[in-house]
């Protein structure tokens, strides 16, 4: 198994936590979003679409897209369990992932980025806005439907880890990354410093990787 990851890509640090959960320690492959490298011919054979992570697994095509990715591991390593049995949960756990991984992050990412920057002339205080108010729309979303919803409790979804928990603790990093203050998102936060009690958790964190800063 290869994994394709860098320590910024809050993407790649979902899937390591998933990788961390299920006990798996793929060979990982260093893709240097910063330097271009997601660019290069190499890569792009790996993934045309040229974004992070992707997955080796034996002789089949290269899999990509974060939430996919953990999927197929959830499928191809059911314990423990990512993804919940019963419909409603599993349908709300994909749910909230969603908030994050569909809706938020999307809009945050590197191209984007550089697009306000080179294409739409933005000056840094103007990116920094773009980027606060789609991290804060997410956590405003994350927020209302855990502090209101019953099905709630130590975890985003009951008591277990479930891939919504890997999501919410993904876009809090960023918004870390991004000086967004969490104060205003109390069940947020509680979730995501239980989350990272554990070591699978820990140990994924970018910051924790090959490469990465002291602190960004």
């Amino acid at each position: 198994m290869q994994f394709y990851s860098f320590w910024r890509s809050l993407a790649s640090f979902r899937v390591r936590i998933a990788l961390n959960l299920k006990g798996l320690s793929p060979d990982v492959i260093d893709v240097n979003l910063m330097q271009g490298q997601q660019r290069e011919e190499a890569f792009r054979k790996v993934n045309p679409q040229m974004l992070l992570p992707a997955l080796l697994d034996g002789d089949g095509p290269p899999l990509f897209q974060s939430l996919a990715i953990i999927e197929y591991l959830d499928e191809t390593h059911p314990q423990p369990r990512l993804l919940p049995a019963e419909p409603r949960a599993r349908t709300r756990a994909r749910a909230l992932a969603l908030i994050v991984a569909a809706d938020a992050h999307p809009l945050i990412v590197p191209r984007v980025r550089d697009y306000l920057e080179h294409e739409l002339k933005l000056d840094e205080a103007q990116r920094t806005r773009w980027i606060h108010h789609w991290l804060g729309e997410a956590l405003n979303a994350l927020e209302a439907n855990l502090s209101t919803s019953s099905d709630t409790g130590r975890y985003a979804q009951g008591d277990a880890i479930t891939i919504a928990d890997i999501c919410i603790v993904s876009h809090a990093t960023g918004a870390n990354f991004f000086k967004l203050d969490l104060a205003p998102y109390p069940t947020v936060r509680r979730i995501v410093e239980t989350c990272m009690q554990n070591d699978a958790f820990a140990r994924a964190h970018p910051l924790k990787q090959p490469g990465a800063p002291q602190s960004v």
